[in-house]
């Protein structure tokens, strides 16, 4: 079932690439948070993806915008890439249960084991203003996200 704009975003609490539980209502009435599902770490375009969020990270901050970056990979490699790329937005496990947080936001892909890419712009209220879904092989624009967080 599709998730729609204006309705109560699901709830979560995910490990970090650090170990530590990030939960999706600890920032109600403080941030925006986009909340940003990717198939795989270390992938090209999922590498592309979050780069371009991080090397456009003002765009975010603007907006009071916090940026949760969702994979069902498991936390240490997580750690890695983190590490690797300097993300500097956490990076959320979905791992175990596997992909419950990505199913419960429509965005589970049963045949790889993997989020789909989607994006969920979660106001300060804890409600869906805004999302995009595209396959596996196709990108994210930024300009997408500058124009859904003007609209907040």
């Amino acid at each position: 079932m599709a998730l729609e704009i204006g309705q109560a975003a699901p709830g979560f609490a995910l490990k970090s690439e650090h170990g530590e539980v990030v939960e999706l209502a600890a920032f109600r009435g403080e941030k925006n948070v986009a909340v940003v599902f990717y198939p795989f770490a270390f992938s090209g375009i999922c590498t592309g993806e979050l780069c371009e969020i991080r090397d456009n990270l003002a765009a975010f901050d603007e907006g009071s915008v916090q940026v949760l970056a969702v994979s069902c990979d498991p936390m240490f490699a997580l750690r890695t890439w983190a590490e690797a790329e300097k993300y500097p937005f956490p990076l959320l496990s979905d791992f175990w249960p596997h992909g419950e947080v990505a199913k419960a936001y429509g965005v589970f892909n049963e045949t790889t084991g993997s989020a789909v890419r989607g994006t969920f712009l979660v106001d300060k209220e804890g409600v869906l203003r805004w999302s995009i879904v595209n396959g596996m092989g196709e990108a994210r624009s930024l300009e997408g996200y500058r124009e859904a967080i003007a609209a907040l």
